[in-house]
């Protein structure tokens, strides 16, 4: 279970404050994956990473009972100046899992040849972005954090190997995803949140929270 308790956040921009939540409660339940729409700037970013653990609430608290992930595409943890061999190692003994494993599942589904023994700082944007991705996936949690706003990877096998992955994972897991565009939601969640001006509105179905989305949008 994730679950926020009267939770605030906001920082200041330089100019003014920006609210990105303001006493928001919700509970993701383990079986029942969540989709959050939210217009591009209104901190899509922020909430997934204090869903993570990454950042901190200003007011409120952030109740975690299961294995939450990362979100897609985060490299934090990663060091540049070792190889992916070394980080990938590294981390599973950080959560606990045998280094060998985490090593040759990162090393398949990655594909990177001789590159997966060279620091990782030497990488392009895409494969860091394969070597996040399948970090994520060898590391199996009970809840999955997706941004749409996090690096993608253009790699046609990685996505083809990666997403079917991706699917046996969530047939036992739970995604939260938080996009700007419901169509993405469509492929993961059937209930939704609207994000919109530091409120949370709840909703049971994806359908009613694209209707009060789409409405505001158009306002």
């Amino acid at each position: 279970m994730l679950e926020f308790v009267n939770v605030s956040k906001s920082f200041w921009t330089g100019k003014q404050r920006k609210v990105i939540l303001d006493q928001a409660s919700f509970r993701v339940e383990l079986g029942k994956s969540m989709g959050i729409l939210a217009p591009n700037g209104t901190g899509k970013t922020t909430l997934i990473n204090m869903m993570a653990g990454l950042e901190k609430p200003n007011e409120g608290r952030i109740i975690r009972t299961s294995r939450i992930s990362f979100p897609l595409g985060f490299m934090g943890g990663v060091v540049s100046k070792h190889s992916a061999t070394e980080n990938a190692r590294y981390i599973a003994r950080l959560y606990g899992l045998d280094p060998d494993y985490v090593e040759a599942f990162c090393r398949y589904l990655t594909d990177i040849k001789e590159y997966f023994d060279m620091p990782v700082g030497t990488f392009s944007s895409g494969m860091r972005a394969r070597f996040s991705f399948a970090l994520m996936l060898a590391l199996e949690f009970d809840i999955y954090l997706i941004d749409e706003g996090m690096p993608s990877t253009t790699d046609v096998d990685f996505n083809r190997r990666a997403g079917s992955i991706l699917q046996d994972r969530l047939a036992c897991s739970t995604v939260v995803i938080v996009s700007h565009q419901a169509k993405i939601l469509e492929k993961f969640c059937r209930s939704a949140a609207v994000l919109r001006d530091g409120k949370l509105i709840m909703f049971d179905t994806l359908e009613e929270a694209k209707q009060l989305y789409n409405y505001e949008a158009q306002s």
